[in-house]
């Protein structure tokens, strides 16, 4: 019997190879679209060659199944060879077995022709997983051959099997992401694609070669593909006719559904979960950061306050790899794009380390709106879209920051990166604990539960650090002020913090306090903290308690955004906070025109009156912060937004201006807000400064921010983590 099998394999073989149709669609036709995706896709400049290969392989998989398998079949039956083998000794399975190994033999040598050309001219690695790849390719070509097979079971003509065959290919084609990246469809057509055998053929190809994933880890697609492979061979074996003439019901072509039926189990899971539809949009976004670019003739801000007055950048990988003087090297020579920056200034992503996530900045039109999906990302989005490509939320609830950072973190939503300190740490009837009076007693004391730790004793306070540290925070936040009338709150005990402060320090979690005057100021670096947020607003900093503060390399964060708005909140309007270009840019839909319409009713008013009454001096604040400066102060830039009028994105360029009108040169400002800010969360070796080594998240502006602090909002291109961020569709993303 085996020697049935090996002989019609060795027939099949030898027939197939004197055919040049065989050998064009297997060989000529796949190297075509291989020089034409690459062409099209700028394979040379990085990541795209990995799209480009998985493409073709998967093209190649597809037109072996359907035209070679499934149309070969047919026109074998049409041309009465089969009638031949009918009356050797001979049965339909090692008729069907040799045709997809004979597809299979044929195949393998084409795929591993393009993964060589991809390395050779393009600089694709070798395979990491290249067994799993091998493997997965094998699987991927069988399945789509024995559909092939099911095809020409189920078709009475030639002209039938085509009409079957161009039904399924060109969705397959066009809907898998081989040939249109699955997240630029609508959403409907994203589900749609995920009932696509092919879907899975392409995300499991693409991902082994890029994430170097084995075939376990991509084990759904693979059991779909080998069960789809014994549905197939099963039933063609029932249906197979030798003769032209044996004609099959029009009902037999609902068999095509059957074998079909594993990808349709798996697409209706996915309707739901759409976790495919995630790691589609990840492997995208991997892709679109394995590029490389030259930023040319740019004024380069170091980050540490160094200055090249004229530089280039090269970027591959999602890094910095080197750093030129002048004009750079040939861009040829690197396979990079070139971005022409003459006349601006490239400096790494702004950092905000002062964000609440979850408050909006404003007024929305209705109250569910402030529960909306997707808001956490959203404002992300914001941020980058302004050139902040890293937040620190302080104080906002895990459960809702959790998911949100997890998407940016994978690549799937594309976003600031989001650091956070989770629950804040304050005394009972502390500040941060006032929020929730109005809130219904049963649902209070699940927020404060989330939003606070109330520790009464110090092991109980290094408990809480350690339990949060498990849980993933980047950083502790403690409340160090009492307040003022009309708004006064009991203060925690010093002790406590040093408990915390002293804690984190073991855990390596930057911990910052949050103070209002001086004797907070001075308790907080008494203690060991990392940082003081707001600094002192309504009292001045002696210059020992500066010095003190330099020594420790306390850094100081003024926060003078917040300060400006609450002070245009006691005017009763919104004043000029809402007019910038770049806030109305970022700012929800609606945000901005609700919370105008909001602030000229009465009742708002007389709601905002504890704000307006609270002795906070942006006149005050502003001096201690240049004091701080000329001491020689660690200086670290956020902006509270989230508070009224301080909507999420653009507010690191209106604190970077208040600075400089304080009288902070702008170079020290941009210090504080790139460099200083990294070091403080911990990240200076991945972020902060342009240096070899380095992801590649930088901003390039327009002018000279150095001497025109305003030219940060003139935004010329963000990059992150090496992608060049198309601003324009980051509101667009789901």
């Amino acid at each position: 019997m085996m020697n049935a099998y090996l002989a019609h394999i060795v027939i099949s073989f030898k027939i197939a190879w004197r055919d040049r149709m065989v050998l064009f669609f297997n060989y000529a036709f796949p190297l075509i679209f291989f020089f034409m995706f690459a062409q099209m896709f700028k394979a040379e400049q990085g990541g795209a060659i990995v799209q480009v290969v998985a493409s073709v392989l998967c093209i190649g998989v597809l037109g072996n199944g359907f035209f070679g398998g499934g149309l070969r079949a047919v026109l074998d039956r049409e041309a009465n060879i089969l009638r031949r083998f009918k009356v050797a000794p001979i049965s339909p399975a090692p008729i069907l077995v040799s045709s997809m190994a004979v597809g299979l033999i044929n195949y393998l040598p084409s795929a591993l022709m393009m993964v060589l050309l991809a390395h050779l001219l393009y600089g694709m690695p070798i395979p990491e997983q290249w067994p799993s790849l091998l493997l997965f390719l094998v699987l991927g070509a069988t399945a789509f051959r024995a559909i092939g097979l099911i095809i020409a079971s189920v078709a009475n003509s030639m002209g039938e099997s085509q009409i079957i065959i161009q039904t399924l290919y060109f969705p397959m084609l066009l809907l898998s992401g081989a040939t249109i990246p699955v997240m630029v469809f609508p959403d409907w057509l994203q589900i749609v694609s995920q009932f696509i055998p092919a879907t899975y053929l392409f995300g499991g190809v693409q991902a082994i070669l890029l994430r170097g994933e084995t075939l376990a880890a991509n084990w759904t697609a693979a059991g779909a593909l080998l069960l789809t492979i014994l549905l197939c061979t099963f039933i063609s074996i029932k249906l197979f006719r030798w003769e032209k003439e044996e004609k099959i019901k029009a009902s037999a072509k609902l068999w095509l559904v059957a074998v079909l039926a594993p990808f349709l189990a798996i697409g209706m899971y996915q309707a739901q979960a759409k976790s495919n539809i995630a790691k589609s949009k990840q492997l995208y976004r991997e892709m679109r950061r394995d590029h490389k670019f030259l930023i040319r003739d740019a004024r380069i801000f170091v980050g540490d306050g160094r200055v090249l007055e004229t530089g280039t950048v090269f970027v591959a990988n999602g890094r910095i790899v080197a750093i030129h003087a002048g004009h750079g090297p040939d861009p040829e020579t690197l396979k990079a794009e070139v971005i022409e920056a003459a006349g601006k200034t490239l400096l790494p992503g702004l950092i905000d380390v002062h964000v609440h996530l979850g408050a909006p900045g404003g007024v929305f039109e209705k109250v569910e709106d402030y529960q909306k999906p997707g808001l956490m990302e959203r404002n992300l989005a914001a941020y980058l879209y302004a050139g902040v490509t890293t937040v620190k939320s302080v104080g906002d609830m895990m459960t809702t920051l959790g998911p949100a950072r997890e998407r940016v973190l994978s690549g799937e939503y594309l976003g600031a990166d989001l650091q956070m300190t989770g629950p804040l740490f304050t005394a009972e009837g502390g500040h941060g604990t006032e929020y929730f009076k109005g809130v219904p007693a049963a649902l209070r004391e699940r927020m404060v539960r989330e939003f606070t730790r109330l520790p009464k004793t110090v092991e109980e306070a290094r408990a809480q650090v350690r339990e949060l540290k498990a849980q993933g925070v980047d950083g502790i936040k403690v409340v160090l002020d009492a307040g003022a009338a009309p708004a006064v709150y009991n203060r925690m005990d010093t002790a406590l913090l040093s408990a915390i402060a002293a804690e984190g320090a073991s855990l390596r979690l930057p911990v910052v306090s949050h103070t209002g005057d001086a004797h907070d100021v001075a308790d907080a670096v008494a203690a060991g903290v990392s940082g003081v947020e707001h600094g002192a607003q309504r009292d001045r900093l002696s210059d020992a308690l500066l010095a003190e503060m330099k020594r420790k390399g306390v850094a100081y964060d003024p926060t003078l955004s917040v300060l400006e708005a609450f002070s245009v909140l006691r005017g009763g309007g919104t004043g000029p906070m809402f007019e910038g270009s770049l806030v109305q840019q970022v700012a929800y839909p609606g945000l901005i025109q609700n919370t105008k319409k909001a602030f000229a009713a009465a009742e708002f008013q007389k709601g905002l009156q504890p704000i307006k009454d609270y002795p906070l001096d942006l006149k005050l604040a502003m001096e201690n912060l240049k004091r701080a400066h000329e001491a020689g102060v660690v200086l670290t830039a956020g902006t509270d937004s989230g508070n009224f009028l301080l909507p999420h994105g653009a507010a690191i360029h209106r604190e970077l201006q208040l600075w400089v009108r304080a009288g902070v040169p702008a170079g020290a400002a941009l210090k504080a807000a790139t460099f200083e800010n990294a070091r403080l969360l911990g990240l200076e070796h991945r972020i902060g400064a342009i240096r070899e080594g380095l992801e590649a998240t930088m901003l390039l502006v327009d002018g000279n921010p150095l001497a025109e602090i305003a030219a940060t909002e003139r935004i010329s291109m963000v990059m992150f983590k090496g992608e060049r961020v198309n601003r324009a569709d980051l509101f667009e993303q789901k």
